[in-house]
C-alpha cells in the first residue's frame, strides 16, 4: 500500500461555509430556535454537536443534530466550493504516487457528499473524528502527513506521530496553528504542491 497525504475537509480542501450556513439557517426556521449562523461558520472544526449545544437545551441537542443532518444534503452541499488550491493539491498528491485520505469530524456519508459533488479524488475517507480521535485512522490509513486549518488538527498529527502541515483558511491563525505543533503552515492549498515536492525528496 502507498504511502497517503491526510486532509481534514471542511476549509481545508472545501470552503463550506456557504451551505452550512444555509442549513443552519433552516435549522432554525425548522426549530424556532435562533441559531447565528455567521457566527457558527466562523468557527467550524470541531464536532456538530459542540456548536449545537451553544444554541440548544441540553434536551433537544440530539433533536436538532439529527435535524441539522437530514437538511444538510439538500442544504450545504451545492453552494460549497473547493479551497484555493485544493484540486492542485489532490493532483499533486496523486502524481507522487500517493494516496489521498479524508479525515473529518463531519459524519463520512455526509463528506462523501462534498467530495464527489466537487470530483475531488480520495482513496479512504474517515469521519466524525477530531483532534486526538484522528490518530488512530491516519495511522490505520498510511498518512505519513496530514494536513488541515485547526489546531485539533496539528494535535491529531501530533498524537499519531506524523507532521502536521497547517492552511490558515480556516478559523485559526499562523501562529495558533504553529503553537500547535504545525510542521509547516501555508497561507492555503496553493502552495502545497511545492511543500509536498521538498517533503518527498529522497522519502
Amino acid at each position: 500500500m502507498a504511502p497517503a497525504v491526510g486532509f481534514d475537509l471542511d476549509m481545508t480542501l472545501i470552503d463550506s461555509r456557504p451551505g452550512i450556513r444555509a442549513a443552519y439557517r433552516e435549522l432554525s426556521a425548522r426549530t424556532g430556535v435562533f441559531v447565528d449562523a455567521d457566527l457558527a461558520v466562523s468557527r467550524l472544526g470541531p464536532p456538530l454537536r459542540e456548536e449545537i449545544r451553544q444554541w440548544f437545551p441540553e434536551s433537544r441537542v440530539e433533536e436538532a443534530v439529527d435535524l441539522y443532518r437530514g437538511l444538510y444534503p439538500d442544504f450545504a452541499v451545492a453552494p460549497t466550493v473547493p479551497t484555493p488550491g485544493a484540486v492542485a493539491a489532490l493532483s499533486a498528491v496523486r502524481a507522487a504516487g500517493l494516496r489521498v485520505v479524508v479525515v473529518t469530524s463531519k459524519l463520512g456519508r455526509l463528506a462523501a457528499l462534498h467530495l464527489e459533488h466537487l470530483g475531488l479524488p480520495y482513496d479512504e475517507l474517515a469521519g466524525d473524528l477530531f483532534a486526538e480521535g484522528k490518530a488512530a485512522a491516519i495511522t490505520e490509513h498510511g498518512v505519513r502527513w496530514y494536513v488541515g486549518d485547526h489546531t485539533g488538527d496539528m494535535i491529531a498529527a501530533r498524537t499519531a506521530g506524523v507532521p502536521g502541515i497547517g492552511v490558515a483558511t480556516g478559523p485559526c491563525s499562523p501562529s495558533e496553528l504553529s503553537s500547535a505543533g504545525a510542521f509547516a503552515v501555508l497561507p492555503d492549498l496553493t502552495g502545497f504542491p511545492g511543500l509536498l515536492a521538498e517533503i518527498t525528496v529522497g522519502s
